[in-house]
Formats: C-alpha cells, sequence, structure tokens
C-alpha cells in the first residue's frame, strides 16, 4: 500500500494512495485532519508504508536558521520562505527587547555550533528536528541514547528555540501558511507517487509492507532546495526536501533512498552469505568511497545495485520511439522496430557511460549488477526472486581480480544519504536480529520480554514465529493464540491468524493430501479472521486469500536422488522458511 498521508494538525499535511494485491498501482485520496502524531517518524502499527508529509517541529528549526543568516538558496526558493522570513522580522521588530534578545542568544548558538561543511551544520538540526514533539513542548520525543547521533550535538538549542518561538508566536505563522503548505504537499503527490510506482514495476515488487518499516518524504520550504538530506535510523528511511521557486524537488534523490528501502532489506536478509563476499572489501580500499563501503560489505552491495537500477532506468537524453498507433502495412512496424532498435543502441552507450564512471568513483560491483539486472530485466522477473542468485551465484574471486584492475578517480560522488543507525529497543529490535538472521539473539530478547510480562503480544508474535522456525508447532500455535487474545496492532492479528491457520493445515495426513483433514475448515476460519482484520496491506491479503483457496503446503524436506528437478534438502531449512511471510517487507 502506498499511502501519502495529510495531517491537518500540528505537525503533518499528507496526500494518500493506495495499491492492490495484485500489482504496485495506486490512486490518490486526500484525507486532510488526520490526527498528528507525537513525534515525526513514529511507527504506525498496519500503517502507511510511504508517506509524503510536513513536520512543525522542523518548520521552527529551520525559521530559526533563516532568522540567523541561513540564506542558501534564498533565491531559487518557494514564496512562502520569503513570506515567512519577513514576518519573523516584522514580529521581532514589534515584540519586546526580551524577544530580541532571546533571538540574539539562539543565534549565537547557532554560529558557535558551525561545522566545517555547511551541509553538515543544517543536516545536525534536521537530525534534531525528527525527534522532536510539536510545540509548545519542542521537547525530545526519545531519550537522548535514541537520538541520531549528530543531533545530539545540538540538542540544547531547544530551550532557546522555545523562547524564540513563544516571543514572536511562531505556532500563529505555522497555521497562516497551512495552505501554501498543502499545495506544495499536493504539488509533488503526483510525481512522487508516480516514482514509486515505476520503481516497484521495474523492479516488480510491491511496496514494503513490512512492520515497523516507513519511507517518509517531509517537505520544508524553509531549507535550500538544491540540497537534499536523506537519513536512515534504524528501520526509517527519510528524506528531507525544500520545494523550488516552481515546486519541484530533486525526485532523482528521493527515488535513489526509497531504492535503499527496498533494496536493503534484501540484501541483508542474506547476513550468511557476505563472508564469502569480504574479499571484495580488500580492492575497493584506495577507492574514492565512504568509509561505510570499505567496511561494509553489504553497504557496498546495495549500493552497486541500486547505480545499477538507476544506470538501466536512467533518462538517456534521447527520447524513446513511440509505437504507431494504427499499423496500416508492414512497413510501418517495421520503421518502428528499426528506430527502436538504434534507440536502444545508443541508449546503452549513455547507459554504459555512467556504468563506467560509478566503478571509477568506486563502486567496482555496479557493471556485475547492471549485466545481472539487465538479463532479470528480459526473464521479466522480480528483484526479490533474482537477487539470491545475484548474491549466492557471484564468482568472487573474478569480480575482485577486476575490482583491483580499475583505476579509481581522485575523487568520488557526494553520497547525500547518511546512515545514523536509530537504537532500537524492545522487540523493535528482536525484529531486526530476525530480519538479519540473528535467530538466537532475537529469541534471547522474546524470553526476556516474556518472562517480564508473559502477556506481551508482540513478545509473543516473534516467539511464535521463532517456534515455527525451530519446528514447534505446538509451542507456536500457544504463542499465537496468546497474541490473538492481548494484540492489538491489525497487521499483528492478521498474519497471527494466518500463521494459525497454516498450522491447521499442516496438520494433515502428508500421505493423502486430496482428503480434506477435519482442521481445514478451523484454517479457512483462521483465514477469513485475517482478512477481517482489514489490515489492508497487500501480502496480507494475497497470503489470506491464498489460504481460503486451497491449503498450505510444506515443501518436501528430502526427495528422492532421482529427482533431478528438485534439490535436496535434508536440514529441513526450507520446511521452516515456509512458516514466514515474504521476507521483510
Amino acid at each position: 500500500m502506498v499511502c501519502l498521508p495529510a495531517n491537518a494538525q500540528q505537525g503533518s499535511s499528507s496526500s494518500s494512495s493506495s495499491s492492490g494485491a495484485s500489482r504496485p498501482d495506486a490512486t490518490i485520496d486526500n484525507r486532510p485532519g488526520l490526527p498528528a502524531r507525537p513525534r515525526v517518524i513514529q511507527s504506525e502499527a498496519a500503517g502507511a508504508s510511504v508517506t509524503l508529509e510536513t513536520s512543525e517541529p522542523l518548520f521552527d528549526i529551520a525559521v530559526a536558521l533563516n532568522a540567523c543568516g541561513y540564506d542558501n538558496d534564498l533565491a531559487a526558493s518557494a514564496p512562502v520562505r520569503h513570506e515567512v522570513r519577513d514576518e519573523v522580522i516584522q514580529a521581532l521588530a514589534n515584540g519586546t527587547p526580551e524577544a530580541r534578545d532571546h533571538r540574539d542568544k539562539l543565534c549565537a548558538y547557532i554560529r558557535d555550533h558551525q561545522l566545517n561543511d555547511p551541509g553538515q551544520t543544517i543536516a545536525q538540526y534536521i537530525s534534531l528536528s525528527l525527534y522532536v514533539d510539536p510545540p509548545p513542548a519542542l521537547t525530545p520525543s526519545v531519550g537522548e541514547t535514541e537520538l541520531p547521533p549528530d543531533s545530539t550535538q545540538v540538542v540544547n538549542i531547544l530551550p532557546l528555540l522555545r523562547n524564540f518561538a513563544a516571543d514572536i508566536n511562531l505556532h500563529a505563522i505555522w497555521i497562516m501558511h497551512r495552505p501554501e503548505y498543502e499545495a506544495l504537499v499536493n504539488q509533488i503527490h503526483e510525481p512522487l507517487t508516480k516514482t514509486v510506482l515505476d520503481t516497484n514495476l521495474y523492479l516488480k515488487m510491491p511496496v514494503s509492507s513490512y512492520d515497523g518499516r516507513r519511507f517518509l518524504v517531509l517537505l520544508e520550504p524553509m531549507l535550500a532546495p538544491s540540497t537534499t538530506n536523506a537519513r536512515i535510523y534504524g528501520n526509517d528511511y527519510i528524506v528531507v526536501a525544500s520545494p523550488s521557486a516552481t515546486g519541484e524537488v530533486h525526485m532523482d534523490q528521493i527515488r535513489h533512498t526509497y531504492l535503499h528501502y527496498e533494496v536493503e532489506p534484501l540484501v541483508y536478509a542474506r547476513a550468511s552469505a557476505m563472508n564469502r563476499l569480504l574479499p571484495l572489501l580488500k580492492a575497493v580500499q584506495d577507492a574514492p568511497l565512504d568509509f561505510a563501503y570499505k567496511s561494509d560489505v553489504a553497504a557496498l552491495i546495495t549500493e552497486c545495485m541500486i547505480k545499477a537500477i538507476e544506470a538501466h532506468t536512467m533518462d538517456v537524453g534521447v527520447a524513446k520511439p513511440v509505437r504507431p498507433t494504427q499499423i496500416r502495412v508492414r512497413t510501418d512496424l517495421t520503421g518502428y522496430e528499426a528506430n527502436l532498435a538504434a534507440w536502444e543502441r545508443e541508449a546503452e552507450v549513455v547507459r554504459r557511460r555512467q556504468v563506467d564512471l560509478d566503478m571509477h568513483q568506486g563502486y567496482a560491483l555496479t557493471g556485475y549488477f547492471y549485466d545481472k539486472i539487465g538479463a532479470m530485466e528480459k526473464e521479466g522477473v522480480s528483484l526479490r526472486e533474482d537477487i539470491a542468485e545475484m548474491v549466492y551465484g557471484m564468482d568472487v574471486d573474478r569480480e575482485r581480480h577486476s575490482a583491483e584492475h580499475i583505476e579509481f578517480l581522485p575523487e568520488g560522488a557526494n553520497d547525500f544519504v547518511r546512515r545514523a543507525p536509530r537504537q532500537l529497543q524492545g522487540m523493535d529490535l528482536a525484529e531486526m536480529k530476525l530480519i538479519k538472521g540473528d535467530t538466537t539473539g532475537a529469541e534471547e530478547m522474546a524470553d526476556a520480554a516474556l518472562k517480564a510480562n508473559p502477556n506481551d503480544p508482540q513478545a509473543n508474535y516473534l516467539a511464535g514465529r521463532i517456534e515455527l522456525i525451530h519446528g514447534d508447532p505446538g509451542a507456536a500455535m500457544e504463542h499465537f493464540n496468546k497474541t490473538l487474545t492481548e494484540a492489538r496492532d491489525p497487521r499483528t492479528l492478521a498474519w497471527a491468524h494466518i500463521y494459525m491457520g497454516r498450522l491447521y493445515d499442516v496438520a494433515r495426513d502428508p500421505a493423502q493430501p486430496d482428503v480434506e483433514h477435519p482442521e481445514r475448515p478451523k484454517a479457512v476460519a483462521e483465514y477469513k479472521a485475517a482478512l477481517a482484520v482489514r489490515d489492508s496491506q497487500p501480502d496480507t491479503r494475497a497470503a489470506a486469500e491464498q489460504g481460503i483457496k486451497q491449503p498450505f503446503l510444506l515443501p518436501k524436506r528430502s526427495q528422492t536422488q532421482d529427482d533431478d528437478n528438485e534439490p535436496l534438502d535434508p536440514s529441513g531449512k526450507a520446511e521452516k522458511q515456509a512458516y514466514r511471510p515474504d521476507t521483510p517487507r
């Protein structure tokens, strides 16, 4: 489900669209008046996976920066930035000497916390704004240890900001300009939706709907339109963009961050394969890359794969021939096919040139993934289906040898996506451990949570899935029953019903698959209950409807030696994996 909601109260403004289960498609549905969140990036249970919003705490901080000399790209900014700046100046001029004194103290703080890189100076305040409660509180919405690391350097600006905001009645200015902010959101909503859907269509993947993961685009016209700030905090992928005077944003950079959101879970879900790829890091140690890409092979693979996808889908600068709507004679089609073939050759030259540049900038595996994704495109399969072969089937020695012969450029491309891992706690951390394959760590956390509170619904839900991985359906059913009793989150409830249905289905006699087992009606009832919860996510509906249509089947644990079509699986790993929903959505 693609959702770009609009909160009309204190924090956010949004628009919304949704997609069906069968394809990554969407229709627009503006919904004003939704309640504001306590903090901007708070995850919503079974809520929107992709959102386009505005934030009053971000507005307040951006206004403070503008009042203290932040004039970057002022001439190219949206008109509302000029209007707000003028109103702040007027409010200070008509205000008390104390108000101007508070402004001076605020500006002194900002000057004292300038960094050598102006972009980093602004970035630390943006990071802070994402974890601040709306006015009048303007206090951190999380503990200091959970704040992004760069924001802790400027967190003490908040008391000064509260005084400044109160002195000039900044909340009233925010309310006054809400219509202009709404108009900008509406203007960007359609191209953003198209970007998301086009990306999903190319990858043949629905928008991710995994619990707790969000892709959030925040619009703030008080910032410089030439700069896009992207952040990855734990499960949250956040882009802060400022519209230009014509209401446009850098959609290519937003799309780049969205590709991180879609691709990263697929790569990190294969953490067990990463050790085999570690020799690749040695080959890029002299490349002009951020340290993260030289020390984390999964990060390098992800970025190279994204670069390859972008090369395949880039604007090559030449219009693609349009197929004739009416073909009267064969020559009409022949001419189109010839023009299309010529365009493909010209486009491929441009794409290969971009791949070559990416590789010389240090993203040494871009060429490998470009070829693999090209083959994937021709075969018509999804990235989710093909990524295992890309990663596990890589000839590491060959790619390392190839990378060692690349003559890297002195300087690389500026990476605007910054990763500041949020310190996940509780079941959020346990879920992340399970995503990355650390079943033992996730199990220990679930057990500890259940000892403290045996009725904890999230801990029971996690424990139930871990018991399935361990092959203990009886214990799993106990945990899922407890989840259904205590949980309130629609997605958790729906999937608990689906797991219960699958457990009833697999209880039948495998030797008589065509004979309906007495537990089958119970399974169907569970699948119907999952639909009744109305989680609305495509994977939930698809799993429940499939369960109603036919009984859930486990893969065979082993095959005879004469069966060349199926690999042997004496470990039973495939059977355990079959209990899982699709890897992380």
